[in-house]
């Protein structure tokens, strides 16, 4: 007991007094974070506004394989997208294993699906009005999406923090892409796997009342919008 007492207090410390590796780690984890939600966003809403208000053949196996990725291990997703970042698959030439930018592209895709998935039932269960009487006011298609989009912002906002959630938290793409390389790669998660297995467990412990603290925020954020939805 004394041992998680003094852990704890040693997390403390580092977190009080800003301790450079565990902030440097901290602002690994939100930069990628933050830049494959954008991305995913860029990807998932368009595609989820699609397929909420068309109907085509093809339509339902696309939503069947988003919610097949939404449950795909980050592993596999790592691994997949380990074979075209290596040496020896298609973008080996670019150089991007091991870097931020393969952990940004594995996050992505993790996302994506999430946000892509959430914007569907958004749109679907708008009020279909909304879409109609813009067209008849003469707006075109996009200019009606968008109006549509305006008015499921909640939704849509839910979507970007259950994506950020997922992301934040994952360990499986971040420690295959990203190589867990210290001040470069290693995010706050893939630190705490390996600080604790090499028994430093306050810096584990920092990391980890920093990872909760996060989340706790991007979920009292989610419940509010939710609220307003």
């Amino acid at each position: 007991m004394n041992f998680m007492v003094t852990s704890f207090q040693y997390a403390l410390e580092m977190i009080i007094n800003f301790d450079a590796e565990v902030f440097q780690t901290v602002w690994v984890s939100l930069y990628t974070s933050f830049l494959a939600i954008l991305f995913a966003a860029l990807i998932g809403i368009p595609v989820g506004t699609i397929l909420g208000l068309t109907r085509f053949p093809g339509r339902r196996f696309i939503l069947t394989l988003l919610n097949t990725l939404m449950a795909l291990p980050t592993v596999v997703i790592g691994l997949l997208l380990f074979g075209f970042f290596s040496r020896q698959g298609p973008l080996g030439p670019l150089g991007l294993l091991f870097t931020p930018l393969a952990m940004i592209a594995g996050q992505t895709v993790l996302a994506t699906p999430i946000i892509a998935n959430y914007t569907v039932a958004s749109v679907s269960g708008a009020d279909s009005r909304i879409m109609q009487t813009a067209l008849t006011l003469g707006a075109g298609y996009i200019h009606g999406a968008w109006q549509l989009l305006k008015e499921v912002r909640f939704g849509v906002m839910a979507a970007i923090v259950a994506g950020f959630g997922r992301v934040i938290g994952e360990v499986g793409v971040a420690m295959m892409l990203g190589g867990n390389i210290r001040g470069y790669t290693r995010t706050m998660t893939t630190a705490i796997a390996l600080e604790t297995s090499k028994g430093e467990f306050a810096f584990g412990i920092a990391l980890g009342i920093v990872l909760l603290t996060v989340a706790l925020f991007v979920n009292v954020f989610m419940y509010r919008l939710q609220q307003k939805q």
